[in-house]
């Protein structure tokens, strides 16, 4: 059998659309971040109502995306995904009119919470509908390839965009340049033609949020998996509300050492974009160990780091680990969890990696008012390296056989998901054989 080439699920012009979609989800989300970010503090001149932001733009956001994925993985994807992207295009809409002189902090941040879960919903499932796509063909590690190079493309360009546009044109302009590319996305998939699902059954969506979690509960090595990637984000993030403080600071490097120091990270997550891409047979745990001890050595490195030059080396290899350790979760989550129940558990594993930066960057900025902002570095490496050694002993022995259980091809019903799903009074749907899955 011919090997897949990183270029086959190009060809498709469905996935071409969606890693589109994908990408500018992830640019749009970027730049209403920063906009929203300079719009508050503007207005406001507090911490704390920034602090509030980010509470409604990344916390809040990943407790109601589950429930919501729950609600629009039954509807074609087709229609779903551009109902999504319509809604963020009208919450940016609505938020570039408070931008204006009917400001209000508490109806920002409603927004940017309604925003914020259409956003993590509109990702779980394009993941889903990816899997549907490409799975069978055997192309979704590559197309998981191009999926994170979209992913990341966006978020290195986001918000470089977003300071530009809101320096050149104010924030207000920004806000609506956001809205426009939604509608442009929802226009891109509405006339995308009828996309693949992986049907969920049927039921109320209380119960399908109950049967989502319940499979994860049955299932140890992926519950593990959850859990060790949510310790990790809590370490990841540690040193994002310190890093100006340590390049100006620390290394005494100036404005210019911090962008310098921001541009290695990312060009080291480009350079690990290009390296999940060119090893996309080799194994899942692998990839998955060995890029998340580079990014806690990247952080030993920055913390044990004399001079501007070495934080920039060691950044590099930070970023190159960041690069291949999200895009491999994202493929070890879908490759242990059957096809029914992608979207679901999708929106599980994008809801830990909104929420639990914020103990990140709790954490992070205490560590560092206390010690110093290498101590954090310090902190965050030597937790990154703790996760990854209990995970590894945690996960290894028990991966290949459940990867086989949970593979994406397994369409048959599950007996401990049915079971969640059965009606106890008469005025509920039948539950139907069939589970699912889920970036």
């Amino acid at each position: 059998m011919r090997k897949p080439r990183l270029i086959d699920p190009l060809r498709r012009p469905q996935f071409r659309r969606l890693a589109l979609s994908y990408g500018v989800n992830e640019l749009g989300d970027w730049m209403g971040i920063v906009a929203l970010s300079v719009l508050v503090y503007d207005r406001t001149g507090s911490a704390m109502a920034t602090a509030a932001l980010f509470i409604g733009t990344r916390f809040l956001p990943a407790l109601i995306a589950p429930i919501l994925v729950a609600r629009v993985e039954q509807p074609p994807p087709r229609i779903a995904l551009p109902v999504i992207y319509c809604g963020e295009a009208a919450a940016f809409g609505a938020l570039a009119l408070l931008a204006g002189n009917e400001f209000a902090l508490a109806g920002v941040i409603v927004l940017a919470t309604v925003d914020g879960a259409l956003a993590l919903a509109g990702r779980a499932l394009t993941r889903a509908v990816v899997v549907a796509l490409l799975e069978p063909a055997g192309e979704l590690r590559s197309g998981n390839a191009v999926l994170n190079v979209a992913f990341t493309g966006g978020a290195a360009i986001g918000p470089g965009i977003a300071g530009l546009m809101v320096a050149g044109f104010g924030v207000q302009s920004a806000l609506l340049l956001d809205a426009v590319s939604f509608y442009a996305i929802a226009w891109i998939l509405l006339t995308a033609g009828a996309l693949p699902q992986a049907e969920p059954e049927p039921g109320l969506v209380r119960d399908r949020v109950r049967a989502g979690l319940a499979y994860i509960r049955g299932r140890a090595t992926l519950r593990r998996l959850l859990v060790a990637q949510g310790a990790a984000f809590v370490f990841f993030a540690a040193v994002i509300p310190i890093e100006v403080i340590f390049a100006k600071q620390t290394l005494d490097a100036g404005d210019t050492g911090y962008g310098l120091l921001l541009a290695s990270w990312g060009v080291g997550m480009l350079f690990g974009s290009i390296v999940f891409a060119a090893v996309r047979k080799a194994s899942l745990p692998i990839l998955l160990f060995f890029s998340t001890v580079a990014v806690g050595a990247g952080y030993l490195g920055l913390a044990a780091a004399p001079t501007l030059a070495l934080a920039c080396a060691a950044a590099v290899v930070g970023g190159t680990g960041n690069g291949v350790q999200w895009v491999s979760a994202v493929s070890a989550v879908q490759e242990l969890t059957v096809a029914s129940m992608q979207a679901r558990v999708m929106s599980v594993l994008e809801s830990v990696g909104a929420a639990m930066p914020g103990v990140g960057y709790l954490a992070g900025g205490l560590v560092a008012s206390v010690a110093s902002p290498r101590a954090t570095f310090l902190l965050a490496g030597t937790g990154v390296l703790a996760t990854v050694a209990v995970a590894a002993l945690a996960l290894g022995r028990n991966w290949p056989e459940d990867a086989e259980k949970g593979s994406v091809a397994s369409v048959g019903a599950d007996p401990e998901i049915m079971v969640e799903l059965i009606p106890v009074g008469g005025n509920r749907p039948p539950a139907r054989s069939k589970p699912e899955v889920v970036s």
